[in-house]
Formats: structure tokens, C-alpha cells, sequence
């Protein structure tokens, strides 16, 4: 999800407005700042894009996820109920919290099976959280519906779609609140950063606040605000807001050159015998920064992916990966950290030592996500699509 290969003089210039001022922070300093709010403007910008009412900015995803469970009073005790493809961060969240994860199915949208997110609520489950991996949504209409029957929260962690929709609304906006992550690989970047955005005006203001201290932002400076409640330092910067400011104004150039490579690849490709697609419940909102594709066997997804890297193409053949994949996650396992959790949690965590997820491992094993870049030329697109093509008939 490379922002980062269009970076020139536009985030340049947003870079070199805070050098000029020398106030790098995103609060206070009002007078020498001399009007360069760029985390203010970087929100402001993101709220129009997407369409929500609010947007707080912190320093990643994985800060964005924190802040916003703490702000929906998600914690000891509760269970969150998340996919078992995801990102590391999902569940190191939910573990900042004090709260537990529980893991289930993934089915053939790489993301949250409804069904297995029904079966697995109980009477401590506080939310679900889907996560849109690799740029395409989750079955949301379902999953809302499941959350609405049993009254929980929904949460979107959408740190790797920025840009995606679902039925016309952006990806992070139709749940309670959605995550997003801007770090240097992501559809568009800040280098490091992410954001939370809702429409409810108390988690705005709980998320403001827990990011920054507990600083209720209301006193005249920040020595006479007052702290309501206790909270973190998860603040962005300005000079990383810059370069999101400079990238948000690049977004939809982004995604139509995804968007276009993507089609390119996939056409090839339905044209070998064998090879399936992941299921996209609204196809017109893929922010199209990954083609995923299934093999009838996992054999053949290994070869595939190996003469896919042969070739020169990046092939990421998740089933193997321990940052995204549950069967690799040996420390989540294991519970594997350096400050002891509750006993609460620790006992829960226990079942994870011998839990198998044989349906999720039927998906995982036979798929291959291949990375949409920016910066391909259109001949080097069909000489990509051709060797993809050729890759995967050899392994079939």
C-alpha cells in the first residue's frame, strides 16, 4: 500500500511550512506557530473526505485502535471479538485495554465470518471488530446486523483500507468508530501516524483527550487545562501530519491507478482454469491496493507463490507469515510478555495453546495476495500480468 512512491515537492512544501515556524508540536505554541496547524487541518480534511463528523489524529494505528477502545470503554473483563487474519496490532490492542481477544473464522472475503462471530458471542463480548484487510471490506451489513440483535459495539479496525467503501459510505465510518493507520506503508502515509474517526461527539472527545494526557483542551493554554480523566501520550506531530496533509490531496490519483492495475491483473488471471477470487461483498468500494487469489490446494499455492517470487514478483503467501497469520503467532500463544496480564486474562488466553482454526486454515493455505504498486509503468503492467499468468499455470 505504497503512498510513500509518490512523495515530492507537495509534501515538501507542507514539511518546510513547520520547519519555517520551528513548532513541531500540535498543541499550544499558538503565537509562534503563526497560524500552521497542520494536524488541525490534516483532521479537517480527512472529516470531508470520508464524510464523518469527526476526526482525531494520533501517532498510529495501533495508537488509534488503543485510544478509541478506551474511549468506548471497552476493558477488563470484555471480550472483543476479532478475525484470525489481521495484523499483530489487533490483538495488541484490545490487550492495552485489559480486555480479551477472541478469535474466530475468517471466510472467503479474508475477513470476519458472520456466522462464526454469532457463535462465538457470550455474555462478556463488548464489540466486534472486523478488520478490512489488504485494502477490501468485510461483510458489514451482516456484522452490523449481528452487533444491532445483541447490542454490541461495532469497530472498525480499517487501518489497511483508507480509501475503501462499502454501499457508498467510506470504510471506518459505518460502525461506532473506525481506525485508521498512515504509517510508511500505507495507501497514503505520514510515515508514522493514524487517526480515529466516528460520529459520536463523546468518543470524539474521549479519544481527543486519552490521546494527549487526559488534557481536556479547553483551558486557555495547556497549563490551565484541566484532566477529567487519565491518559496516554498518543500524539501525532506536525511534521507528520504535514506529509499527510500533502498525501490526502493524492488520494483518489492513488486508488485510480490501483484500482486500474488491479483489473489488469485479475483479467489475466480468471482466464487460468483453477483460479478463484476473494469475495468482495461490495467490489465497487475495493481501494484495490491487493489482488488475493485462491489455488485448489495448498500445494499448489505454495509452488505458485515461489514462482511468482522467482519471477520477481512479490507474492505474499500469508499462511506462513507470523505478523498477520494466528497458526505463526507463537508469542499470542504462548502469552508471551514482558508485564504479566490479570489473571482474568491469562487464564482466558490459556485455550489459545491448543485452539486449531481448521476452516480459517482451509482459506489461508490456498491464498496468494500479490501488492498493487503506484509507480509501474503500463508496459511493465502487462509484462507483470503476463509473468503472473505464467507463475500460476506452472504451479497448476
Amino acid at each position: 500500500m505504497p503512498g510513500y512512491e509518490f512523495f515530492g515537492p507537495e509534501e515538501r512544501k507542507e514539511i518546510n511550512d513547520v520547519l519555517e515556524t520551528g513548532i513541531f508540536m500540535r498543541y499550544g505554541f499558538d503565537g509562534p506557530r503563526k497560524g500552521i496547524w497542520k494536524a488541525k487541518e490534516l483532521e479537517q480534511a480527512i472529516s470531508e473526505k470520508l464524510n464523518v463528523a469527526h476526526t482525531q489524529l494520533v501517532s498510529s494505528g495501533t495508537a488509534a485502535l488503543t485510544t478509541v477502545m478506551a474511549a468506548l470503554g471497552i476493558g477488563a473483563g470484555d471480550e472483543v471479538i476479532m478475525p484470525t487474519f489481521t495484523f499483530v496490532a489487533s490483538f495488541e490492542c484490545i490487550f492495552s485495554v485489559g480486555a480479551t481477544p477472541v478469535l474466530v473464522d475468517v471466510d472467503d472475503t479474508l475477513t470476519l465470518d458472520p456466522k462464526a462471530v454469532e457463535a462465538a458471542i457470550t455474555p462478556r463480548t463488548k464489540a466486534v471488530m472486523p478488520v478490512h484487510m489488504c485494502g477490501a471490506m468485510a461483510d458489514l451489513d451482516a456484522l452490523k446486523a449481528i452487533c444491532d440483535k445483541h447490542n454490541l459495539i461495532l469497530l472498525e479496525d480499517a487501518c489497511q483500507s483508507f480509501g475503501g467503501s462499502y454501499k457508498g459510505k467510506a470504510l471506518g465510518t459505518i460502525g461506532h468508530a473506525g481506525a485508521f493507520s498512515f504509517d510508511f506503508v500505507k495507501t497514503i502515509t505520514c510515515a508514522e501516524g493514524g487517526a480515529i474517526v466516528t460520529n459520536d461527539r463523546d468518543i470524539y472527545i474521549k479519544c481527543d483527550g486519552y490521546s494527549d494526557h487526559g488534557h481536556d483542551h479547553l483551558g486557555v493554554d495547556r497549563g490551565a487545562d484541566l484532566h477529567p480523566f487519565i491518559g496516554y501520550n498518543y500524539r501525532i506531530s506536525e511534521l507528520h501530519a504535514a506529509v499527510g496533509l500533502a498525501q490526502i490531496r493524492k488520494l483518489d490519483t492513488f486508488l485510480s491507478i490501483h484500482r486500474k492495475t488491479k483489473k489488469i491483473f485479475k483479467d489475466a488471471l480468471a482466464t487460468v482454469p483453477g483460479v478463484t477470487f476473494r469475495r468482495l461483498p461490495d467490489a465497487d468500494g475495493d481501494s484495490a491496493t491487493f489482488l488475493a487469489f485462491f489455488l485448489p490446494e495448498e500445494k499448489q499455492a505454495r509452488a505458485a507463490a515461489a514462482a511468482m517470487k522467482a519471477a520477481g514478483l512479490p507474492a505474499f503467501y500469508w499462511y506462513d507469515n507470523n505478523w498477520h497469520y494466528i497458526r505463526n503467532w507463537e508469542h499470542f500463544k504462548q502469552s508471551t510478555v514482558l508485564s504479566r496480564f490479570a489473571p482474568g486474562l491469562q487464564q482466558a488466553m490459556e485455550l489459545y495453546k491448543v485452539k486449531q482454526f481448521p476452516v480459517s486454515d482451509a482459506i489461508m493455505s490456498r491464498c496468494i495476495c500479490t501488492p498493487i504498486n503506484l509507480s509501474w509503468s503500463d508496459e511493465e503492467v502487462q509484462q507483470r500480468a503476463e509473468k503472473l499468468v505464467n507463475a500460476v499455470k506452472s504451479a497448476l
